[in-house]
């Protein structure tokens, strides 16, 4: 048996092992971390330790027979292959907001039974749902055991990267005015306290970045607010002398991480405390005194940070216009590599393009592990190529390429898809009609407070015309120098809330695909803000908005079907490109900007 299978199965039997010594029957095992990261330090990956499945969302419940792996369509093929032989069976679920893991367990597990959840990386809301669907029936929910280290070897401790200081220019808003602007949100609420613990809205808050998470610029802290200061919980030696006076000037005392806890329990009898269901874990919230009033809401950094100001907007066009020259050299070398006869691989491109956007400036890394998918590969939306398993790029097909970067001054996430060798009819309606939904959707005017989940259709349209959909969102918020996914607007199927009403600044990402497994996927990803729309009735219906496309890089033309794209369709390309040749032009030379030029030229029918 493979090494690799042999560790999870002793894993799991070690699990299984501790389960009856706490005299348990099931232990839940979410993709969390006590902030509800969507990327986790590895101290908090235990459901990839203890399955081997490397997708970034997934639920593992064992129990002392019996063991699931819950995954939504973007990494069933993905999780397939690795859950193979490992004793650990697929469950798949429509969608990351799928809790069918509680409904399994509330079906198999009887009256008087226990189940083991470690509160601190249990998020409230689904707490709130775990008990309402197993807890009435009977069975014990444990929230304060944590049982992974018994099947853990060597569990890595707390992550101990400094922190460090978002700082002007590109920090367009100072401390001080964004912790006023939240305490102001504190009072229409009517609270004395406010618990912040999303590590993103932590960072945006106090204008401080670091390097705990993968890919995110974040560190791992808690926050409380009250009327006159703040108290930031991080691990002693992360931040030092200099950066704590200018905090300390701003009202902000530094505590270690571990007194957290404590802290919140220490708080008066007649607390108010302002807390977000969906960004606080059961454990904070048990610790706060029975005494205090509990008011729920999301958080205000949450709202504030999803628009952008005038100012940040610019500075994201400038990160844009870098990310898309280093987009044009990396691709100029990849054609010309590829005509020499070169052997390259999807790990090639990888490494390649990484270093190209590493020349740029402020560039600071990657905002998520790059996905170059050849062929089959690119049909799993979530794919990452490993040395254990990857494809040369040879041969014939569509190779999906989706990647990002963070900038001192913005993220960018991009998705294209370019022909090798000959591409067929299929190939070409395929790319054809993912392309008229990211063109639909970018042309859209719509009115200020619309909810993103409404907007979806519009980029399902043309597949759906054809018999076709895709199992994932449309679109995602994008951070600041921040996450590169980011709420509250989702252009999604997801069910609506007020939180997601579309509004001036915020950046979301458009990203329609179409995978047929084993085969291709096509996805065609651009970055778009949310900008003020005129329209001829001079807002009698009142204020429309509409999309600039940020995202700077050619679509290529080789994959289309001209005679599926509308006239209006085809100009809406041909202006993007003439925008795209204007804007990267100076910043690219020689084959760089040859391959800019003939990819930017006009189409015609």
């Amino acid at each position: 048996m493979d090494t690799r299978l042999s560790e999870i199965k002793l894993r799991i039997a070690r699990l299984r092992d501790a389960l009856r010594n706490a005299g348990a029957h099931a232990i839940l095992v979410p993709s969390a971390d006590p902030h509800l990261s969507e990327y986790l330090p590895r101290r908090w990956q235990a459901r990839e330790v203890l399955s081997g499945f490397t997708g970034s969302m997934g639920t593992l419940v064992v129990t002392l027979d019996d063991a699931q792996l819950f995954a939504d369509s973007r990494y069933w093929t993905q999780a397939e292959r690795e859950l193979a032989g490992s004793g650990i069976a697929l469950f798949k679920i429509p969608s990351g907001a799928s809790v069918q893991h509680i409904s399994w367990l509330a079906e198999r597990l009887q009256p008087g039974q226990t189940l083991v959840v470690d509160g601190q990386v249990l998020g409230l809301a689904l707490a709130q749902q775990l008990r309402s669907a197993v807890g009435a029936k009977g069975v014990r929910i444990d929230t304060t055991l944590d049982l992974i280290d018994h099947a853990w070897d060597e569990r890595p401790g707390l992550p101990d990267a400094p922190i460090y200081e978002h700082a002007a220019p590109q920090a367009t808003i100072g401390r001080a005015d964004k912790l006023r602007q939240v305490r102001e949100a504190m009072t229409r609420h009517g609270v004395t306290h406010h618990l912040i613990s999303s590590v993103d809205d932590v960072a945006w808050l106090f204008n401080l970045r670091g390097s705990d998470v993968s890919y995110n610029p974040v560190f791992l802290a808690h926050a409380l607010l009250d009327a006159n200061g703040a108290t930031l919980f991080v691990q002693p030696g992360k931040i030092d002398a200099a950066l704590a006076q200018r905090l300390a000037a701003d009202g902000v005392r530094i505590a270690p991480y571990a007194d957290a806890r404590a802290t919140l329990g220490a708080l008066p009898a007649d607390a108010r405390v302002l807390i977000d269901p969906r960004r606080v874990t059961l454990g904070l919230r048990e610790s706060l005194p029975t005494t205090a009033t509990i008011v729920e809401a999301i958080n205000p950094s949450t709202l504030l940070k999803s628009r952008k100001n005038a100012a940040e907007a610019q500075f994201v066009r400038q990160a844009m216009e870098q990310d898309g020259a280093a987009m044009c050299a990396f691709y100029a070398w990849f054609e010309a590599a590829m005509a020499r006869g070169e052997a390259i691989s999807e790990l090639t491109i990888d490494e390649r393009l990484s270093a190209e956007r590493a020349r740029r400036p402020g560039f600071v890394g990657l905002s998520f592990p790059t996905i170059a998918g050849f062929n089959a590969n690119g049909a799993m939306p979530h794919y990452r190529a490993t040395e254990e398993a990857f494809a040369p790029i040879e041969g014939d097909g569509l190779l999906l390429i989706d990647s990002g970067a963070q900038y001192l001054g913005g993220t960018t996430d991009i998705t294209r898809v370019w022909p090798i060798g000959r591409i067929t009819d299929d190939h070409r309606r395929d790319y054809t009609l993912v392309l008229k939904g990211t063109i639909a959707l970018s042309r859209a005017a719509f009115p200020r407070g619309t909810l993103s989940p409404m907007l979806d259709a519009l980029a399902r349209a043309p597949l759906w015309a054809h018999g076709l959909d895709y199992g994932h969102g449309t679109g995602h918020g994008v951070g600041y120098f921040m996450n590169v996914h980011e709420g509250p607007q989702s252009i999604s199927k997801a069910v609506p809330d007020a939180n997601m009403a579309m509004e001036p600044g915020m950046i979301t990402s458009i990203e329609p695909g179409l995978y047929r497994p084993g085969q291709w996927g096509v996805r065609i990803e651009n970055l778009v803000l949310n900008v003020s729309f005129d329209t001829p009735e001079k807002g009698q219906f009142g204020e429309m908005l509409t999309f600039e496309t940020l995202t700077l890089c050619p679509i290529d033309t080789r994959c289309i079907a001209v005679a599926l794209l509308s006239d209006d369709e085809l100009a809406w390309l041909n202006a993007y490109h003439a925008e795209v040749r204007r804007r990267l032009a100076p910043l690219v030379e020689g084959e760089a900007l040859a391959w800019l030029n003939t990819r930017t030229e006009p189409l015609n029918r």
